[in-house]
């Protein structure tokens, strides 16, 4: 499938961008060398190949990435006071922040 100029004019309308003659003719370009690439993806044959829950899963162990979810620091009277100091209002030791939703 290849686009066309009236194509790459009408996603350009759709995104709300203005595209110059030069720049339409460019993103035809890259738009169809997209598109090309994709079909030859598609016609690889990926039976029995398991799909992969990260891209980076293919070269190292992701979850050996991750940190252990826990508290690394002691809680303290001190330490809440100073993070509360930053916080533009402040109540009952919660930051009070303005109503976003009715």
């Amino acid at each position: 499938m290849a686009l066309n100029e009236e194509d790459v004019a009408r996603i350009a309308r759709l995104a709300r961008i203005e595209l110059t003659p030069e720049r339409r003719a460019h993103a035809l370009q890259e738009l169809n060398g997209m598109l090309h690439i994709i079909e030859r993806l598609q016609q690889e044959d990926t039976q029995g190949v398991e799909p992969m829950a990260h891209p980076l899963s293919a070269h190292e162990d992701v979850a050996l990435r991750l940190r252990e979810d826990r508290v690394t620091e002691p809680a303290s009277e001190s330490a809440r006071e100073a993070l509360m100091r930053n916080a533009p209002e402040a109540g009952e030791g919660l930051f009070l922040v303005p109503k976003v939703l009715e």
